[in-house]
Formats: structure tokens, C-alpha cells, sequence
């Protein structure tokens, strides 16, 4: 009898085992914000800590992980749920130029201009990247005549690629042609008008 009981009790246990997970949802806070402003950059407060701050320009998966390890903040944490000081701590870690990670992560390792190991994030990297290039169109270097070109600059090939005018020699052909066939009427439109005088 008591076996039977057992087999009834796991025959009717099974079917709830299979059964569909509910949906996770997290409860927001009451200070939860959907947009969160750290270095210039809006970041979507539903997004983990770890992913959001991939969205900054300059701060690649490796480099927020570190920031995170730095900051002692949970890396799963959403950005809504931060606090306005972890949030400024943030901001400060990843405005500092020279942040307390290996040089080896950085992305302006020997700066022309100082020589230092620094990272930069948002305009500050857009405004050194554009300048590396005009100094290295000012100086005349191989890579700044490339760049002047319009060509590309690592050595790869042009046979193929890199064609600037790809699709629009023949409308450019047709074009000559139609202006071409164009003069040619009005010219035989003026020796008729011509003629007939």
C-alpha cells in the first residue's frame, strides 16, 4: 500500500517538474532611472552594469569589467539601480586618463605629443584619432598620402577593391552619350532652321 502511494505521489510530482517557468521580472526601485549620464554618454538603465558601459566610445567588454572590479560594483547590477555616489565614481574612473589598470589595456600607449601610457573615451579619443591622421597628412608620410588618397592605408589590395566609382561609370557613360546625342539634334535643328530661311 505504501508503495502504491509513493508511485501515485511521483506519477502526479512529474507533470509539475516539466512545467513552464514563470518569467523573471525584476522589481524596479523606487529610485530607479531609465537613463543613466556617465562620461557624456546617456546608457539605458534596464541594461547590466557590464554591457551598458560597453555603449561609451573607447570602453571595450575587457576594460568595463575592469572598471567594475575597480569601482567594487556588481557587474550584473542594472545602471538604473546605481546611486547617484557609485554613479560619480563611475564617471571619475572612467574620465581619469590614466586609470589603475594594466598599460596594456589602454588604447594610446607612448602619446606623441606627452609619451605617457593614457586611455581616452568619447571626444577626447574621436579628437587625438583625427589629429594623428592630419599630422600624418601635414608630414607627408606614406599612410598620410593613403589617407589623402582616399586609399587604403594597411597595405591591402586595390585590383578589386577599394573602387570609389563602383557603379556609376556606365550612368557616368550614358550620361556623355545622352549629352552627346543632345547636342548633335539641336545642331541639326539650327542647319534646319537655317535651311529653310
Amino acid at each position: 500500500m505504501a508503495e502504491e502511494q509513493k508511485n501515485q505521489k511521483s506519477h502526479e510530482q512529474k507533470p509539475q517538474q516539466f512545467a513552464q517557468p514563470k518569467p523573471y521580472v525584476e522589481k524596479e526601485s523606487a529610485n530607479f532611472r531609465y537613463i543613466v549620464r556617465i562620461a557624456n554618454t546617456d546608457l539605458d538603465g534596464k541594461k547590466q552594469l557590464i554591457m551598458a558601459l560597453q555603449k561609451i566610445k573607447g570602453i571595450s567588454f575587457m576594460l568595463s569589467n575592469a572598471f567594475c572590479a575597480i569601482a567594487k560594483l556588481d557587474q550584473t547590477r542594472r545602471v538604473g539601480d546605481l546611486s547617484e555616489e557609485e554613479v560619480n565614481k563611475l564617471d571619475l574612473l572612467l574620465k581619469n586618463k590614466k586609470p589603475e589598470i594594466p598599460s596594456w589595456l589602454f588604447n594610446r600607449r607612448k602619446d606623441f605629443e606627452t609619451g605617457e601610457d593614457i586611455h581616452l573615451t568619447g571626444a577626447d579619443l574621436t579628437f587625438s584619432h583625427e589629429s594623428d591622421i592630419r599630422m600624418l597628412k601635414k608630414i607627408k608620410c606614406y599612410r598620410g598620402v593613403r589617407h589623402m588618397q582616399g586609399a587604403p592605408v594597411r597595405g591591402q589590395r586595390t585590383r578589386s577593391n577599394f573602387r570609389k566609382n563602383k557603379g556609376k561609370v556606365a550612368s557616368v557613360k550614358r550620361s556623355v552619350v545622352a549629352k552627346a546625342a543632345s547636342e548633335a539634334k539641336a545642331k541639326e535643328a539650327k542647319k534646319e532652321e537655317k535651311g529653310k530661311k
